[in-house]
């Protein structure tokens, strides 16, 4: 006797069955590919294929197909990018070169944007008024930018706004001003990039209302940034956080840069770790002006005007720590007039710690100016061959300093030196009985 229940049982899971296998054959057909050249475009042909490009990204996102892009150039303008756009192409030698009108690529309001595998080569013309960057990206959820190579921009190379994602693994060259320029982002990751040849920065995170950002910067080598528009440090910059907190700057590679290796502006809770950097025109590490929160630890930094500034208290920069350095073969020499040679300084609510300072021919510690210091602990230190070995403000109300265990030799121009701005106020105070009780100067060696 057969069951009536198990012949419905066994009807329902055939037409189950049925379905799923529906359901399965349309996923695996939206995965497949679709080749760039099964839908009219041509590599290597020297014609405008904006049309025929555009038309294959609206078909692909409509799918959810990725875009493979075969070896050779494609010539465009004005790509749009909509809501999905997902493009492969052959590392080096898939090239979408820019036409020179109307822009080149943009994506608006987009939930997921790849691009791996791809030349992007703006030829140096002109992206027109509106156009910030080779590549724009307004408002994209996930952007993944892997393996390309984006060259030739008459302005950045990237341009972001209020976009996540990852920018790994790529090389930009020749850009006219920033390599990347970020903006409000959201759970953006900029690593292992190859930067250079930029003639105003190379990666730029920053917010247009100081709040958290929490940007990740690491393994990238950015090197040879020129400062082309000029300023005193708002150009010329590696790597530049301006009014973005809780960023973290680590294990890049920086070199050659007009102005600063890496710059925290107003950028509270930075973390700057273990990064190498030589060859900074003006100070090398930066945290300045209305910031709170500054773990600057374990780099390296070798020529430079100055090495290491925690500063301006003035503005509100305050509570730091530096720690573990080697700061290194500085220079009076500045790209500007003004006090340079100087190791580290600090000057509110901050340590200085366990660094190395050899070769600061002004000062191997600056602790505080002016009125400007508070709270402020130099200790454990070795500096070797400076002009004055710690220099320490003594003007009237200034906060406390805790200056001890460090080891100073070869200063030419004094140990432990009082300041009253510029000016020197008392030569030497490691000698007991000091007229200024809020300093405490205890078990330094001098040699």
């Amino acid at each position: 006797m057969i069951s009536r229940r198990l012949v419905l049982a066994g009807l329902t899971g055939v037409a189950f069955n049925h379905d799923f296998q529906q359901v399965a054959q349309a996923a695996s057909n939206a995965s497949e590919p679709l080749n760039a050249v099964d839908y009219g475009l041509q590599p290597g042909s020297t014609q405008d294929q904006t049309a025929k490009f555009n038309a294959l990204l609206e078909s692909a996102s409509a799918k959810g197909n990725q875009v493979f892009l075969p070896a050779g150039s494609y010539i465009v303008s004005a790509i749009l990018c909509p809501s999905y756009v997902n493009i492969l192409g052959v590392t080096g030698q898939s090239r979408i070169v820019y036409a020179g009108t109307s822009g080149f690529v943009q994506a608006n309001d987009s939930k997921l944007i790849q691009f791996t595998g791809l030349v992007f080569d703006g030829n140096g013309k002109e992206l027109g008024d509106k156009a910030k960057g080779l590549i724009e990206a307004n408002n994209v959820r996930t952007l993944l930018i892997r393996d390309c190579t984006i060259v030739g921009s008459a302005q950045n190379g990237l341009s972001l706004f209020q976009s996540g994602g990852a920018i790994d693994g790529n090389r930009i060259s020749g850009v006219a001003d920033a390599a990347i320029f970020a903006a409000n982002s959201a759970d953006l990751a900029i690593t292992r990039n190859t930067i250079s040849d930029c003639g105003n920065g190379g990666i730029l995170v920053h917010r247009y209302d100081k709040g958290r950002d929490g940007t990740i910067i690491s393994g990238n080598r950015v090197q040879k940034i020129r400062a082309d528009s000029g300023g005193t440090g708002q150009n010329g910059n590696g790597i530049n956080i301006y009014k973005a907190d809780n960023v973290i700057v680590a294990d890049n590679v920086v070199s050659n840069c007009a102005f600063t290796a890496v710059r925290g502006n107003s950028a509270g809770n930075i973390q700057i770790t273990g990064n190498n950097c030589t060859g900074s025109g003006e100070t090398a590490i930066y945290s300045e002006f209305a910031f709170e929160g500054a773990i600057i630890a374990n780099n390296i930094v070798d020529g430079a005007a100055n090495g290491i500034s925690i500063v301006n208290f003035d503005d509100g920069g305050r509570l730091g720590t530096c720690t573990g350095n080697i700061v290194r073969n500085l220079s009076v020499k500045g790209p500007y007039a003004g006090t340079f040679g100087i190791g580290i300084s600090a000057e509110a609510d901050s340590t200085i710690t366990g660094n190395l300072v050899e070769g600061a021919p002004t000062y191997g510690l600056q602790l505080g100016w002016g009125p400007y210091m508070r709270n402020l602990v130099a200790s454990s230190n070795i500096i070797r061959n400076s002009g004055e070995g710690i220099y320490v403000t003594v003007v009237d109300g200034v906060g406390p300093a805790i200056i001890t265990d460090n080891i100073i030799q070869g200063a030419t121009k004094g140990a432990i030196v009082g300041h009253k701005w510029e000016e020197v106020a008392i030569k030497d105070l490691t000698q007991k009985g000091s007229a200024y009780p809020n300093l405490v100067v205890e078990r330094n060696i001098v040699s």
